[in-house]
This record gives C-alpha cells, structure tokens and sequence, in this order.
C-alpha cells in the first residue's frame, strides 16, 4: 500500500509515501479550492490506486499542529494496517522533496556510538582511530583519547558528546562519542538527530543494563539503523550467546519489527583490537566492523538542489571567533562568507552571516569553503545561536522542528556564599556573576533549567540526576566560583489533583551473602523488586523505586556491602506520590565558634562522633564539623584548647591519638545533607553548614514549626 498526503496550501503539493515509508515519488495539484477527503479519495484510480489524505493548513497554524492532525486522519481511517504515528514524516522534509531529487549519498556515515556506561564506546573510538591508518602512533597513544576534559579522565566516564571523522575504503564516517550515565541522556539525545546509524555496544557479561534500554529507545525513535557490538568478548566470564538473545528481547519489548528485530551483530573486543562474526575468532582487526557499518548502516538521505536547512545540536566556544555552531546540513549547501537566515526558539528569523566553515577531520576540525547535504558541519560568525535553531536560505527559510528533550527530575537551590570564610579563595562571588554562569550553561546543556526564585537572590537550577548537577557545580567550582547549594529535591508534577513524582528503575548486582542489607535499605526507601536472578557468584535484582530514595542510597549500600554492590538507575516513569522516606538517621555536630580545630578539643568528640575536620582546619559557627551518634543535633566546640598551669602532675598528659576525619567528596557531600543544612563550595575546599549560623536562631526557628 502507498499512502498520499497532501497538505493544502497555496500551492498545494501532495507526497507519496511507500510502503517502508521512504519517500518515493510526489505529484503537485494545481488547485486553490478547499477538497475534502472524500473528494480526495476519488483521486485513487487516476493514482494509481494510493490511497490519500489531507487536511487544510490556516495562516495561524504551526508544522507540528498540522502534522499531528494529518496524523490523526491518516491512521483514524487505516487504524490496524499503518505503524505507530511516530514514523509521519516532518513537512520540511517533504517540502525538501517537493522542490528537488531526494537521493542517498554513499561516501559519507553518519553513527552515533550508544551504550551503557563503561561497556566500552571511547575504548572503541580509540581502537578505531589506531587502525583506520590515518593517524601515527604518537597521535593516538594512550587510552580514553577523546575524553581530553579533567572532569572525564579523573572520573573515567564520558560527559560531554564529541565528534571524530574517519576515513574506510574512501567512505567518510563520522562518529559521535556519545555519554554512557543516564544522567547525561540530553547529551545523547540531541546529537542522536545527527546521525543516520548507530553501534549500540553491549557488554558480553553484563548484558543489557538500563542505559541500553534508554538509548535504544531514542535511537529507534530517531529511525537510526543499528549495528549490535557485543563488546568485550575476552572477559573470562562472558557469555556473548546469551547477551545477543537479551539484547533481541530488548528489541522486541521496545517494539521493533521484524525488519529491525534482524540487527546486523558483530563480536568484538574493543582493547585487544579485534571483531568478527564468529565469536571463537579472537584475532584480526576491526575490519569486519567497519565493513559491516558501511553494508548495513545507508548514508544520509539528502536533498542537495533544496533552501539550505541546518539544525543546530551542539555549541561549541572559540576565545578568537565565539559561538561555533555544529550541526549537520539537511538540505542544499553551506557556503563561506553567504548570508543566511536563522530561526530561533520563539519563531523570529534573524539574518546571519558565515564567517567561518569547518568540517570534521580525524581529531579535530579543518577550514572548508562549503558543505553539502549530509555532513556535519562547525559555523563561526552566528550571534547569540543557540541549540535547536534552524539555519536556513535567506530566500526560502523553512526552520525543522527542535529539538525536544525529556524533562528533568531533580532539583538543587544555588545561591551565593555567604559564610565566614567567603572570598578567601574564589574569583566569582556575587549574583550577577552566578546568573551569568547559569545563563550560559543553559545554552550548551539543553537537559537543564534555571528559574530564579522568587523573594530571592536564589536560583532553581533542574537536571536529569545527582552526577548531572553536581559535574555543573564541580566545573563552576574549578572556574573559581563561590557558592552554597541546597538539598536536593525531586520535581512534583499535578496533574488534576494528582501529585506525580519521578520513580526510577535501580539494578543491583551484590554478591549473595551481602543481598539482606540491599533488600533492606532499598525496602525503607520504598522501593518494589521487580525481577531477582543470578548471574555466578552475584545477585542481579532490580527494583522499581521513588527518585527520592535514591538521594543518599549509593554511599549507604556501599558501607553495607563493604563496596561490592555495583548500582544502576535510569528514568522510568511519573506516578502517584508515595509516602514520606526517612532522612539521616544521625545528627550533626555543629561548631557553636569560629578559630581553628585543635587536637585537644577533637579528642573528647571523637568518642561519640565521627569528625569531618582535622587539627588546623578553620571552622566558623554554623559549620557541621562531624557525625552525631545520636539522632539530634550538638553544638561543639572544636577549638577547645589544654589549660595550662604551673603544676605538674605524672599521669595528667596523655597522647592525643585522633581517627583520620572523613572527607566527603562533592557528591557524597550533597547527598549527606539535610533541609537545614547547605553545602559550602569554593575552590579551596567543600564544606558543609547550617543555613542559620547562629544556635539561637536556629532554636527559634525550631520553636516556630512546631
């Protein structure tokens, strides 16, 4: 069957749609009058028996309203023969085909490399880069080569997307490295609309983990062919049979066909350096992926004779030219020095210029004079661009439809430094220079929000996760700003009367005498098993479980489990608010003084404390300085010092033996907090206090709420 839609518009211009939905052919109808559909339907016989749709187009309405109410017309009268209503094609695209040959180029690939965390996609990119014979061996030494960030390589994961371009038997094929932790899914879902294919890497012991669920799905929903990596085949306990059957039920349950349901699967080790079909072969090279990538995976369908349409997904930042904006050009040509139109967030066309053009080149980026349909290209000379904008020809602009993101799910209060201690060691410290900062971080982080709060010089600043927010609050920190941040706080939605809020799906593996403490912390946090199974010596059990129960859940399964435990989480779904989850267990000591700890006062609270300070650390009143046993709160001097007298008396000194203090990391710092309490960062250290300094006020204040 071949289905017709038609957009009436002047002029009216009707597209065929075949069977696999490509776009195959298009005719034009040379008629102003409204037509109805069924006067449309008699249109079948002289059509050669499409059957065809149509809905009207007023002045005021957008693409995406009119697309969804072709949508709803088409699949209301063929209900049970046509896919789900994803698969419409954007008008802009059939427009494209509308005004010139719609081919399929075959020198260039576009892939988006997509897996969990840590089953091996940089480890891939560098293996590839080693043997695709464009680069010497001191270009390429070393391990992790595109995670050249600070942040990256002392955390060992992936952050930020980068892309490469290399060079196969005369095909171009650029690769996106994209994040593997779900908190940076908004990295991977905006550069996915780059790519037309995409290796979707599988660890060959650990399966299919959250993360691949996710990633997939957004790459299915984007229509990206893919490849299946079963990575990491030299582990002595893999078992690449049975990670290939879970990865085919992972496609079936995300709903693919049977065409996709047929993936193209390759068995590789990406740190020995070899791939093969057969999974016994375990030498070679990567040369059977790379060929399987150019068979499988189709070059970019382009419209090279249509308005020039570029969607911006990336930014990148030049101290010499500003805003770099990367994209790939979706139809006709980007030229030098042109003047072009851009189409921003609130539906205003902006002329710009192209002062710069590059290309991608191996590892970094080289001048070009122009770029064709189906590359990704990097644009200098656009003010004040941001991700989603639409470049497009001056004389025919047609903006695509931007880039949607799944929202955030957790909150954090960033304010100023207010403490004692303020301005000893950070270069910003004032709200103007945190605005700015936050501003600019919206541009190039689309996953995030920021809302000013209002009564205040206080900002709400909204992300995907707990890492997602405070790599933000690690890199302001190294930058040399000051500032305190709040407990963080999962995001309600009402819908009617109904409060929502985020639940999430946790994977544990724990060895199985350590699974009692997990199933008993995750138990107080309201959390529901939903599958339990075994794999060697480890427990896999994976619950469904509030977001709030996971804010302080890691460092408290790791102390049970003496660090064994290896957790997972990703989104799941919005439901029905539970009931309320119990905070920290224990108090907090609280210095009631400002000076330096000294030894002689820690010794006497260690015996009922753990201590977060060391001798010679400068405390002020209001500074959480340790651990309470109990459940409240104590004020704590720490800079207690020794009396001193004339008199001796054998016995009366003692040596002073003090435990090591525990120094909390950003991360550990934030979770650890309660609703009272705010985390102090500035370049020198991380701190942690009371919102009120003073004892007295904070004794009032307790007085008021009850």
């Amino acid at each position: 069957m071949t289905l017709l839609a038609i957009f009436l518009n002047a002029p009216m211009r009707a597209f065929a749609l075949g069977d696999s939905f490509d776009l195959c052919s298009f005719v034009s109808i040379q008629s102003g009058e409204d037509i109805s559909l069924w006067t449309l339907e008699a249109f079948g016989p002289i059509l050669l028996s499409r059957s065809v749709f149509a809905v009207r187009r007023d002045a005021f309405e957008s693409e995406a309203v009119v697309t969804s109410r072709l949508a709803n017309t088409i699949f209301s009268y063929f209900p049970s023969r046509l896919p789900s209503p994803s698969i419409v094609i954007p008008m802009s695209t059939l427009q494209n085909s509308a005004d010139s040959v719609v081919s399929r180029r075959t020198d260039i690939r576009n892939i988006a490399i997509i897996a969990h965390v840590d089953h091996g996609k940089t480890t891939l990119v560098d293996c590839l880069l080693r043997q695709c014979g464009q680069f010497r061996a001191s270009q390429v030494s070393g391990e992790c080569i595109l995670d050249s960030n600070d942040l990256e390589r002392e955390r060992g994961i992936t952050i930020l997307a980068k892309n490469i371009a290399i060079e196969w038997k005369g095909v171009k094929i650029n690769l996106i490295d994209t994040p593997g932790h779900a908190d940076f899914g908004g990295e991977v879902e905006r550069v996915l609309r780059m790519a037309d294919g995409a290796l979707v890497l599988v660890d060959a012991a650990e399966g299919p983990m959250p993360q691949t669920r996710f990633v997939l799905s957004k790459a299915l929903e984007a229509n990206l062919r893919p490849v299946v990596v079963i990575n990491k085949i030299d582990r002595p306990d893999a078992r690449p049979h049975e990670v290939l059957d879970e990865v085919l039920g992972l496609f079936l349950e995300l709903g693919a066909d049977d065409e996709l349901a047929d993936f193209p699967f390759v068995y590789s080790s990406a740190r020995e350096g070899f791939s093969s079909s057969v999974v016994s072969d375990r030498s070679g090279t990567m040369a059977p992926l790379l060929d399987l990538v150019l068979e499988k995976i189709p070059g970019p369908l382009v419209a090279p004779d249509a308005p020039l349409q570029m969607l911006v997904t990336t930014l990148d930042w030049s101290d010499y030219v500003g805003r770099i904006a990367i994209g790939r050009v979706e139809s006709g040509t980007l030229s030098k020095n042109i003047a072009i139109v851009r189409s921003t967030a609130d539906g205003s066309i902006v002329p710009a210029k192209v002062t710069a053009l590059q290309t991608f080149d191996k590892l970094g980026r080289v001048d070009a004079m122009e770029v064709t349909a189906g590359d990704i290209a990097a644009v200098s000379g656009l003010e004040n661009v941001e991700i989603g904008d639409t470049l497009c020809d001056a004389m025919d602009p047609r903006p695509l439809a931007r880039i949607t993101i799944d929202e955030p799910t957790l909150s954090m209060v960033f304010g100023v430094n207010s403490s004692p201690l303020a301005g000893r060691s950070g270069k910003y410290l004032t709200t103007r220079h945190l605005r700015d900062r936050l501003m600019r971080e919206l541009e190039r982080n689309v996953a995030l929000r920021v809302e000013p709060v209002p009564g205040t010089e206080q900002f709400s600043v909204s992300g995907r996760g707990l890492l997602h927010l405070s790599v933000l609050i690690e890199t302001m920190r190294r930058e040399g700003f000051e500032l305190s941040v709040g407990k963080p706080r999962v995001i309600i939605r009402k819908e009617g009367d109904v409060e929502l809020e985020p639940f999430e799906t946790l994977v544990v593996e724990v060895p199985h005498d350590r699974l009692g403490p997990v199933m008993e912390l995750t138990g107080s946090r309201r959390a529901q098993m939903v599958h339990m199974g075994s794999r060697g010596d480890f427990a896999n059990v994976v619950f469904s479980i509030p977001a709030r129960g996971l804010i302080g859940l890691r460092t408290r399964v790791l102390n049970a489990t003496q660090g064994t435990a290896i957790m997972h989480h990703r989104f799941e779904s919005w439901r029905p608010q539970e009931g309320d989850i119990s905070g920290r267990a224990t108090g907090a000591l609280v210095s009631m003084v400002a000076g330096k700890a000294v030894a002689f006062g820690l010794d006497s609270l260690q015996e009922r404390a753990e201590l977060f300070v060391s001798p010679g650390d400068e405390v002020y009143e209001g500074m959480v300085v340790g651990e309470n046993s109990r459940s409240e709160d104590m004020a704590v001097n720490p800079t207690k010092e020794k009396k001193l007298t004339n008199m001796r008396a054998s016995g009366s000194d003692r040596n002073i033996l003090l435990k090591p203090p525990r120094r909390m990391s950003l991360e550990e710092s934030l979770e650890y907090i309660e609703e009272d309490e705010l985390v102090e960062v500035t370049p020198a250290a991380v701190r942690l206090r009371k919102i009120l300094l003073s004892e007295h006020d904070r004794r009032r204040n307790a007085r008021q709420k009850t």
